[in-house]
């Protein structure tokens, strides 16, 4: 029966067959590096609010990316903005949001699935009610494009052009036993390493199949998401296969058709990818800490220290501590509403003398080059472990 299929002679890619045999040792190297980082994102606790505001940041970037990737044209910040909802648009760009908000809705289930226990299945018909939330209330111009349903008829991208339609069901099921099978099971400890490389894999092949008339790439990185999220990985490093994709938009499509002749190329593509995400997020979230670490150092120095000036002084090495870039003299009463409470009656001497007092406690130095004052929060660095500098 198999052997009789069309796909077999149009798209002989399509074989469920791989090896990383011999995929070379970076190939290797970078998936470790995967694992590691998604299980220090997994420990690392942060305060509520930081919390909430990585997992929007992300959330946004990869619903940025996941619709660019298909010709939305909202930005990243005002995806958030909408994701917030601070965003207006007027009602002839109304279908960008729609395209943004079945995005968020797939997250949302898929998420709320694995935080009551339940981890989503791969299969067929989930598969098609991830792509009918993809384009729930979108309007086509094709009458053929039914959200939720295999396609009837041939599509395809560019010159590229998908399964014969009568096999997509089929391809379809395949696909979800094939990753489901004894191919894809981890070995205990290796579920984040699987994952990434069944996330990957799934995504190339929704890509050759392009089961539906429409939404085919988006159905693909949220198939991506729910098998990241359903093994291990954390929310915020969920969406970035996504966000890399959109990144080397070029690339990516280059890959995909590498991918036929050597499926390995498109996973170190993509597996690179998610390594360099990975990385900015621990950066991201290793500042948020050096901030905290800061602030905490800050209030044990004042620990001991009670009454009008030694809050005062608090209150304006804290303040600045929030500045980007050195604030002159002229503007340090303004740096927030509590300091310009503090100051309100006072004379310049007051802040001349606050400032020498800071500077004695070594917490504020005076930049010349941009003639400020700043916080010098690099002083908290001088408590990590010893290293060497690599040039």
């Amino acid at each position: 029966m198999t052997k009789e299929r069309t796909y077999l002679s149009t798209n002989p890619w399509i074989n469920f067959d791989f090896s990383l045999q011999s995929s070379p040792p970076a190939f290797w190297m970078a998936v470790g590096e995967c694992q590691s980082k998604c299980e220090h994102l997994a420990g690392i606790p942060l305060a509520p609010e930081v919390n909430k505001y990585l997992h929007q940041v992300y959330l946004a970037k990869g619903v940025a990316a996941t619709t660019a990737i298909e010709g939305n044209t909202l930005s990243e910040e005002q995806v958030l903005q909408h994701i917030q909802g601070k965003l207006s648009v007027p009602p002839s760009q109304e279908y960008l949001t729609q395209e943004v908000d079945n995005i968020v809705e797939g997250c949302n289930l898929i998420l709320g699935e694995i935080h009551k226990g339940v981890p989503p299945p791969l299969s067929g018909p989930r598969i098609r009610q991830l792509n009918e939330i993809v384009l729930k209330n979108l309007t086509f111009n094709d009458a053929d494009v039914v959200p939720g349903q295999i396609r009837k008829h041939t599509v395809g991208v560019g010159t590229y052009r998908g399964a014969p339609a009568e096999d997509c069901e089929y391809l379809t099921d395949h696909l979800c036993e094939w990753l489901n099978g004894e191919v894809f099971r981890p070995k205990p400890g290796m579920e984040i390493p699987y994952a990434i490389i069944r996330a990957v894999i799934a995504h190339l092949y929704i890509a050759w199949i392009h089961p539906f008339a429409d939404g085919n790439g988006r159905t693909a990185r949220l198939i991506e998401v729910q098998i990241l999220l359903s093994s291990g990985v954390p929310s915020p490093a969920a969406h970035l296969l996504s966000n890399h994709y959109n990144k080397t938009r070029t690339e990516y499509y280059r890959q995909l058709e590498v991918a036929r002749k050597d499926v390995t190329s498109f996973l170190f593509y993509a597996i690179s990818g998610f390594r360099d995400g990975l990385r900015e997020e621990i950066e991201v979230i290793r500042n948020q800490q050096w901030e905290i670490s800061w602030i905490n150092h800050v209030h044990k120095l004042f620990d001991q220290l009670h009454g009008g000036p030694h809050d005062r002084r608090k209150h304006l090495i804290l303040d600045l501590s929030g500045k980007q870039e050195p604030v002159p003299y002229s503007k340090l009463r303004e740096i927030s509403p509590r300091v310009a409470v503090d100051y309100k009656d006072r004379s310049s001497r007051t802040l001349i003398r606050d400032i020498k007092e800071l500077l004695k406690m070594g917490v504020i130095e005076f930049d010349s080059k941009s003639k400020g004052w700043r916080a010098r929060k690099e002083t908290i660095l001088a408590f990590l472990p010893i290293r060497a500098s690599y040039p």
